[in-house]
């Protein structure tokens, strides 16, 4: 085996950046990049870790860790990996149902799934899943994100975390008595701050200043006695019998995933039925995270005019994965909006996301105090937005007035098991929905049927007793019994029938196993049969299925004309025979 057949594709994108060459101009650009995504990525972390029901620190350590690992391991150039919106609605239930612990393990799962995936040379299946699937389930868990930012935009009471979105949405009903004007008031500010600042200047962040200005908000609330619920509030840490507020102030530390607690309160139990009931989450934890991060990569080279290796990427993801949960990082994948961010802002090569890591761990380390005195209200106000790019509802409008009614059909039915139920039974369904359309348009496609001798003009004057059957379209179980259906209703009189299959590129079992039944049924009846243009793909499998030509009765020909020719011979034949008699 060559040294190329088992050369493992990791670390490609780098290696081919730096072979191009490393300027200082390159460096500027990737330092700019880095600098901007991490600055936007840090209360992102923290809200979207929040958001799947865990300490705002394990967001950043996905950044840290998964952005560092999968930005140097993987085979895009540009992408910025770490904590995503589009997993909340998988990772909430699985935090909720198997605590931290259970969630790093599925983490790790689906880091070697996705390795194994990168192995198998698999990146290119994401062109097999069909934009209506796409975006129906996209556009379903932003909805589902922007509900659960509700509580703390305006800081409900009593809300809870249900399973069910109708028992989340009746409970947030249930608990409007009890919004606070604090809350309310700053997650207001942020809100508008978030949506105004792109119209004034693209140079500083928006999310910063919006974060700035609703913990400025906060401050002035508090002084005010007015109630305004802080990540401080929310969250805590304890070192050496002293509990602080806020998050940690350390950089991410070795640990073991199975040694954390469970939903219970206790450390998991790890053993063979709990990794069974893991492996359908990890499964669709890495089946979203391919779909993401190739999409992502293909935005990417769509921006900065370059190509990406998706296997890599895969493997890149998976290596980060499997790594990020020995720091206390959750699932990472690529994000699609800070990526763009960092083209943008001059990213050249995947040390941008190097450095995006870099700076979150020195936010962690010399920032961490200040954390605690970001307002919740705020971090929703955040979520809020990125749910609404995420839903894309202007594109989700404009595609349900355009667009075909049963692609429309699975968007939007795709779009509602996302909320009401979960993404993994909305992609199930939703492809075997794109599966069942497109099997019915490519049987609308195959035709077969009796056509007039001057279809072909060599034909045109050949007597009464010969027919013409023309195929049109691939033969295969849904379109084999339409399409050859007509063959066998020919009138008694024709002994010879010519079927044009030149327009046939394929043909599967069922199909072959209809049309060896039909030729047997002509040969029954003494009628000789001329299969005109038959590829050589579907003549090996027909001749592999026993129906190969037979002297007089059955030829393969390459056109029309020869069919004219040999017919003539045949009724030459039969007239010099029944002279002789």
């Amino acid at each position: 085996m060559s040294k190329a057949s088992i050369k493992l594709p990791l670390f490609t994108a780098l290696r081919d950046s730096l072979r191009e060459g490393y300027s200082l101009a390159t460096l500027r650009g990737d330092l700019l990049a880095g600098l901007t995504v991490g600055i936007i990525a840090i209360p992102l972390a923290m809200a979207l870790a929040i958001a799947v029901g865990v300490a705002p620190q394990h967001g950043l350590y996905t950044g840290i860790i998964g952005g560092l690992v999968i930005a140097l391991a993987g085979g895009s150039r540009f992408n910025i990996s770490g904590p995503t919106a589009a997993f909340v609605v998988i990772l909430l239930p699985i935090t909720q149902a198997y605590g931290l612990g259970g969630l790093l393990l599925v983490t790790g799962m689906s880091g070697v799934i996705l390795l194994v995936l990168g192995l198998a040379r698999m990146g290119n299946l994401i062109q097999f899943v069909p934009y209506p699937v796409v975006m129906g389930f996209t556009a379903g868990i932003g909805i589902v994100i922007a509900t659960l930012q509700i509580k703390d935009f305006f800081g409900l009471q009593n809300v809870g975390q249900h399973e069910s979105y109708l028992d989340q949405v009746q409970a947030l009903a249930s608990a409007l008595p009890s919004i606070q004007l604090g809350d309310t008031l700053v997650g207001s500010a942020t809100l508008l701050v978030l949506l105004g600042w792109p119209y004034l200047t693209r140079r500083i962040p928006g999310h910063l200043v919006a974060l700035l200005v609703g913990s400025l908000l906060a401050v002035l609330l508090l002084q005010l006695d007015l109630q305004v619920s802080t990540l401080g509030s929310r969250f805590s840490y304890e070192i050496d019998g002293i509990t602080h507020p806020g998050i940690p102030p350390f950089a991410p530390q070795w640990l073991l995933p199975w040694t954390l607690p469970g939903a219970d309160g206790t450390p998991l139990q790890v053993n063979f039925n709990l990794l069974r009931e893991l492996l359908p989450f990890s499964l669709a934890v890495a089946m979203l995270g391919a779909i993401e991060s190739l999409l992502c990569a293909l935005v990417a080279d769509g921006m900065a005019n370059t190509r990406h290796d998706p296997n890599a990427e895969l493997m890149g993801q998976g290596l980060g994965n499997m790594i990020v949960p020995f720091f206390g990082g959750i699932t990472a994948t690529a994000a699609i909006a800070r990526t763009a961010t960092s083209v943008r802002s001059g990213a050249r090569t995947p040390m941008a996301g190097v450095f995006h890591a870099l700076v979150i761990l020195l936010a962690v380390v010399l920032l961490a105090d200040l954390f605690a005195y970001l307002p919740m209200a705020s971090l929703a106000a955040m979520l809020l937005i990125v749910a609404w790019n995420m839903s894309e509802v202007p594109h989700v409008l404009h595609m349900l007035r355009i667009g075909p009614r049963q692609d429309v059909w699975v968007l939007l039915i795709c779009l509602a098991l996302t909320v009401l139920f979960d993404m993994v039974l909305a992609v199930g369904v939703g492809l075997l929905l794109a599966s069942a359309l497109f099997i019915k348009r490519m049987a609308d496609l195959s035709q077969g049927a009796k056509m007039p001798r001057h279809q072909h003009l060599a034909l045109s004057e050949l007597p009464d007793s010969v027919a013409l059957y023309q195929i049109n379209g691939p033969l295969f179980f849904a379109a084999a019994d339409k399409a050859l259906s007509a063959m066998s209703r020919f009138d008694e009189g024709i002994a010879f029938l010519a079927i044009d299959m030149q327009a046939v590129p394929s043909m599967d079992m069922s199909a072959l196993v209809m049309f060896e039944k039909a030729l047997r049924d002509l040969d029954r009846r003494e009628i000789r049969v001329y299969l005109i243009g038959v590829n050589a793909s579907v003549r090996l499998k027909l001749k592999r299925a026993g129906v190969g030509a037979l002297q007089g009765r059955r030829h393969y020909v390459a056109n029309p004309d020869r069919v004219a020719e040999l017919i003539r011979q045949q009724l030459a034949d039969e007239d010099n025979a029944s002279a002789k008699i």
